[in-house]
């Protein structure tokens, strides 16, 4: 699969092949969501998505490299390393890491903003140091890098049916959601980490502090108000949902089943977080095997419909124009 996805995407040098296929790699061990998703765009796109997440996935795991006992100095030489190849990668198009040279080959394919690179960056520094944020509007900054630019990154690579100025804010919005909900799901594990990310006047507002959540993370107990405080967590999540929703049908035909299998699957994250209890600080919410694979099919289901369309709305094709032209649909 790997092989015919470079080829559809025109990647021929072996350096720069072998530097996609550790993205991909990256993408399948890490991503499952992820990875099922960008499964249902065109061969020729996917190299791009696991490139981006390849990237992002190895710098969150420099900053969150506590299980090798790595320490915050540590971790911050190492970010600030993979920084400099950042930047130097940009500026020539290559890298030595191959995390940075197939980012660096997909922002130039794609013409990608740099500034959403530079804006990633500057959340991950943060993570080195910042262990809660007060306000939701703090935290909105930080999910600007972390988050919002994941979306505008991707936006160029799956392509809009409108001006890419008139998509972006649901982009943005649609990788805020996600990132609400994995902080809703990994709340456990964030707070082993040392993180609270959840803001604090929400939890206050709620009875909640640092201090009760890990008292019922280290005891296995539930308690109404962080219940009742997670809910409000899910309700903040379900409005960027609402934001982003619009943005599904503002994408390009072949790339809507990709983004809207992840939107069905990270939204139903929040559902299973629900029905759960709101026991997230115990276990991690999972959605079932079975619904996935449910998912995935009917988003498999509409890539077939996009094709034949596309088939039958240019029906005069020539073989090999048709072939050609397999990237864009």
């Amino acid at each position: 699969m790997t092989r015919r996805e470079l080829d559809a995407a025109g990647i021929t040098d072996p350096v720069l092949r072998a530097a996609y296929a550790h993205c991909r790699r990256l993408n399948a061990r890490h991503g499952r969501t992820y990875f099922l998703a960008t499964r249902l765009l065109t061969a020729a796109r996917r190299p791009a998505v696991h490139a981006l997440y390849g990237f992002a996935r190895w710098a969150d795991d420099i900053v969150d490299d506590v299980e090798r006992d790595a320490t915050p100095r540590q971790r911050a030489a190492a970010l600030r390393r993979l920084e400099e190849q950042l930047a130097a990668g940009l500026r020539r198009g290559t890298g030595t890491e191959p995390v940075v040279r197939a980012l660096a080959h997909t922002a130039a394919a794609y013409d990608i903003d740099p500034r959403h690179f530079t804006d990633f960056m500057a959340s991950m520094r943060s993570d080195l140091v910042v262990t809660r944020y007060r306000t939701y509007a703090d935290l909105e900054v930080y999910m600007h890098g972390s988050a919002a630019v994941i979306g505008l990154q991707l936006l160029p690579v799956l392509g809009t049916v409108v001006p890419r100025a008139e998509a972006a804010p649901h982009a943005a919005a649609l990788g805020v959601a996600f990132q609400l909900t994995n902080f809703l799901r990994d709340v456990g594990e964030d707070l082993d980490r040392g993180r609270v990310y959840l803001p604090e006047d929400l939890l206050s507002a709620h009875g909640v502090d640092r201090e009760l959540l890990r008292w019922s993370r280290d005891t296995a107990r539930s308690d109404r108000r962080i219940r009742s405080a997670l809910r409000a967590a899910a309700d903040l999540a379900e409005g960027v949902y609402r934001k982003a929703a619009p943005g599904l049908e503002m994408l390009q035909p072949a790339s809507r089943p990709c983004v809207r299998t992840a939107y069905i699957l990270y939204h139903d994250i929040l559902r299973m977080i629900e029905a759960d209890g709101h026991a997230v600080l115990h276990r991690r919410a999972v959605v079932p095997r079975r619904r996935r694979a449910v998912v995935a099919l009917g988003g498999a289901a509409r890539v077939g419909a996009v094709r034949l369309r596309s088939r039958v709305l240019r029906p005069g094709l020539p073989r090999h124009t048709a072939a050609a032209s397999k990237g864009l649909r």
